[in-house]
């Protein structure tokens, strides 16, 4: 066989081996996104097309009944401050978009001291070399394995003596110092070179100005995927916001929209429109963060 025939064997290999790739990445990301279509063509359709007994794949007619509704079904102040038995607040708005400025406040505020935590203790572990160091880590990687489930109960009773119960700090302190994100970090903190901190320390910056100037930006891939991770994790923990919260004005926007459901019936129709609304911005803070995440994955794909 001729070098001109092998060459256009393996170019015919990679056409159908490209094809193939292509179709499997196309039915996965169809399966992937799927389900988002269907909330958000969903939160448009009538009644009469959601509960139709043949799939309605595409709205024939777009309504927004169901945000009307959505936001019509309860009203809340935007904010409330609790004075004795006074309660001080600003102007009603829908509760779901009292719940929605809820849950962005707790997942934000979640995902700022994640990785400002993280950060610090991964460098520590990583670069720092002090008695227990190996312990702590170990203890690290086990709690990794320790499902939260676990640990709600002395976590409430936690919350309870703090007097943090039923406020949105009950749900975000238990998150601050998530194991992954400090194991994450770490990995990316020990590639690292141990010179440049030298180099900082003879050029006399301290521990904190090498970590803020010299360690943080080297680690900036980390912490966005770390950002992302703690900010998808904190959105979709329904159970310990469940456990946590208990005031209307208080919950998140999943725990919000499930009390909308009635004990004989259940109106799909509002359920999408809520889904529909709680999932900007996820959408949102993933295409902010989308370099970020991709480039972290990567460095740590290359790395290992």
């Amino acid at each position: 066989m001729s070098n001109k025939q092998k060459t256009e064997n393996e170019n015919s290999k990679d056409k159908i081996y490209y094809v193939l790739s292509f179709i499997a990445v196309l039915i996965i990301a169809i399966l992937f996104t799927f389900p988002l279509y269907w909330i958000i063509t969903g939160a448009f359709k009538t009644g009469k097309e959601i509960n139709a007994a043949a799939p309605v794949w595409f709205p024939t007619e777009w309504v927004v009944d169901n945000f009307s509704r959505l936001m019509g079904k309860r009203t809340a102040p935007i904010l409330g401050w609790e004075l004795g038995n006074i309660t001080i607040g600003a102007a009603t708005i829908p509760g779901a978009l009292r719940w929605l400025l809820n849950t962005v406040f707790m997942c934000v505020a979640s995902m700022l001291l994640t990785c400002i935590t993280s950060a610090m203790a991964g460098y520590v572990l990583a670069k720092k070399r002090f008695f227990g160091r190996a312990t702590l880590f170990t203890l690290v990687v086990c709690a990794m394995a320790l499902p939260k489930q676990v640990i709600l109960i002395p976590l409430l009773r936690e919350m309870n003596a703090l007097h943090l119960a039923d406020t949105a700090w009950a749900v975000i302190f238990p998150v601050v110092g998530w194991p992954f994100g400090v194991f994450l970090l770490k990995q990316f903190a020990e590639g690292i070179p141990t010179e440049m901190m030298e180099a900082c320390r003879i050029d006399g910056a301290n521990e904190w100005r090498t970590f803020t100037d010299v360690i943080f930006p080297m680690i900036k891939p980390g912490v966005g995927a770390c950002a992302i991770f703690t900010f998808i994790s904190a959105w979709n923990d329904y159970f310990m916001q469940l456990i946590m919260l208990t005031s209307s004005e208080k919950l998140s926007i999943a725990v919000g929209i499930a009390t909308m459901q009635g004990e004989s019936s259940t109106d799909y129709g509002l359920l999408m429109a809520g889904a529909a609304l709680a999932s900007v911005p996820i959408i949102i803070v993933f295409l902010i963060f989308q370099k970020y995440f991709t480039k972290g994955i990567t460095m740590g794909a290359v790395k290992g």
